[in-house]
């Protein structure tokens, strides 16, 4: 794709065009309006209009106007709800999970900030309490994602020792936790 940055004709930046450009416009969108949907919409409608303008022509720098067409685009989007209030509405998850966040901002009082450095600190000192090889694999599960298989190839022990040990350092914490 080296040759995309060059002259490119209309018909092969058609069949490029989606495959270079979508991840990359999709995150210029997010990161100005914050909406995945609207995004990707956006995304999609740059990605026709290039592909309309473009048509047997010769485009000199495929980056710098796909991306003066999405600046354009987020202009004229910009535009439309301001002068339309109703497209300003969001999906309910959307106000849902804001008026959760807000909710939890709210409920930051200095005690339950307390509370929570002391149930970190106790959980820490519970993990400190396993052994070096138990806590590893706890930690490289639960916290890093990481598949068993791979911790199990890590180690150079089976997969079944692997669970073994992400069960005992669960038990371990809700004992000590005082969750069991």
């Amino acid at each position: 794709m080296p040759d995309l940055v060059n002259k490119v004709s209309g018909a092969r930046l058609r069949s490029e065009l989606g495959t270079r450009f979508s991840g990359p416009l999709i995150s210029f969108f997010l990161r100005r309006i914050k909406d995945r949907e609207q995004a990707e919409d956006l995304s999609q409608e740059v990605l026709l209009r290039v592909i309309r303008a473009c048509d047997g022509d010769v485009i000199e720098n495929p980056e710098g106007y796909v991306f003066t067409v999405a600046a354009n685009l987020l202009k004229d989007h910009r535009r439309r709800i301001l002068h339309n209030p109703t497209l300003r509405s969001q999906p309910i998850e959307q106000a849902l999970a804001d008026e959760f966040h807000r909710q939890l901002m709210e409920d930051r009082s200095p005690e339950r900030v307390l509370l929570g450095e002391a149930t970190l600190a106790e959980a820490l000192q519970a993990l400190n309490e396993l052994t070096e090889l138990t806590r590893n694999v706890f930690i490289l599960f639960r916290l890093e994602n990481m598949k068993q298989k791979d911790i199990a190839a890590l180690y150079g022990i089976g997969q079944s020792t692997v669970e073994k040990h992400v069960v005992r350092a669960t038990l371990h914490l809700a004992t000590r936790c005082g969750r069991l």
